[in-house]
């Protein structure tokens, strides 16, 4: 096996910083690894759906996973809906570190996310809120338990745009990672005048020393159902601008449109997650 991790001591300090942040969430939740795809999968279950609320299967962006997704897992759980966050496998963090199980395909990812729907669900209809990368995966999935799509800077449905400045800061960061790289990384992502979190910058500057990129997701070769979708970008994303994004989500996803979160950038999750979880409509009467 092929591991992300550069070192059994890095992959250490990965897990133990996850462990960490999760253990210091002050919200009653419950953890969990079972196998989906083969691959030992990581998931953090907590809250209950309220009267409007639903089943919220989080799968995070590259890099990302659900220790580093707390405050959008904290806003949805205001907004009343029962939350599930994902440790993607082949991503940093309480999951399957093999490099190599999807061999590049989304559709592995989308057939590895049906078995989770299907076993976290309880046999409920869930809604699946995908960012970057995420969005990309749900995209490939086929569930007959999803009844709803809030992709959020989704990637899959066109190529990224990589400005000079983002490549610059993206290969300082990965080459010689420092917190301050991090940093600088950290605010290309974000909308100008934005600054991130602390805790942040301190796993993406372990996720530079630590692991290997997993790189672009590629197109997805889309396998859902025809469930509702919701689409947003951020006004000022520098890897899928409106102006970049909308015409392929006309073209790949017909009747939907693209909805814009005005002063945000790529990690819409980490500026405005209240925004976000606003996006999860309630579940439909049955």
């Amino acid at each position: 096996m092929t591991s992300i991790y550069r070192t059994e001591a890095g992959r250490d300090r990965i897990r133990d910083w996850c462990s960490a942040r999760l253990d210091a969430w002050q919200v009653p939740h419950e953890r969990d690894v079972f196998s989906a795809g083969g691959a030992a999968t990581h998931v953090v279950a907590t809250g209950s759906p309220g009267p409007a609320g639903t089943t919220v299967v989080l799968v995070p962006g590259t890099d990302f996973n659900a220790a580093a997704s707390l405050p959008l897992a904290d806003a949805l759980l205001a907004a009343g809906h029962r939350v599930v966050l994902l440790d993607v496998p082949g991503q940093p963090g309480l999951s399957s570190d093999e490099r190599s199980l999807a061999n590049g395909k989304l559709s592995w990812y989308g057939t590895w996310l049906d078995e989770v729907v299907n076993q976290v669900g309880d046999g409920r209809p869930v809604t699946v809120l995908g960012h970057s990368f995420g969005a990309a995966v749900a995209l490939s999935a086929s569930s007959a338990h999803i009844e709803r799509l809030v992709l959020v800077s989704p990637g899959g449905l066109s190529s990224l745009r990589l400005p000079p400045a983002l490549l610059a800061a993206s290969a300082a960061w990965y080459l010689r990672p420092t917190p301050a790289r991090s940093a600088r990384l950290l605010r290309a992502l974000h909308a100008p005048g934005r600054e991130p979190r602390a805790e942040l910058v301190e796993w993406m500057t372990l996720v530079a020393r630590h692991a290997r990129s997993s790189g672009a997701p590629g197109l997805a070769e889309s396998r859902a159902r025809k469930v509702p979708m919701t689409v947003v970008t951020g006004e000022h994303d520098v890897f899928l601008p409106p102006e970049r994004l909308r015409p392929a989500v006309r073209r790949r996803l017909a009747g939907v449109e693209l909805g814009v979160v005005p002063g945000a950038g790529h990690l819409v999750v980490e500026e405005f997650p209240e925004r976000v979880a606003a996006l999860v409509a309630p579940a439909p009467a049955r």
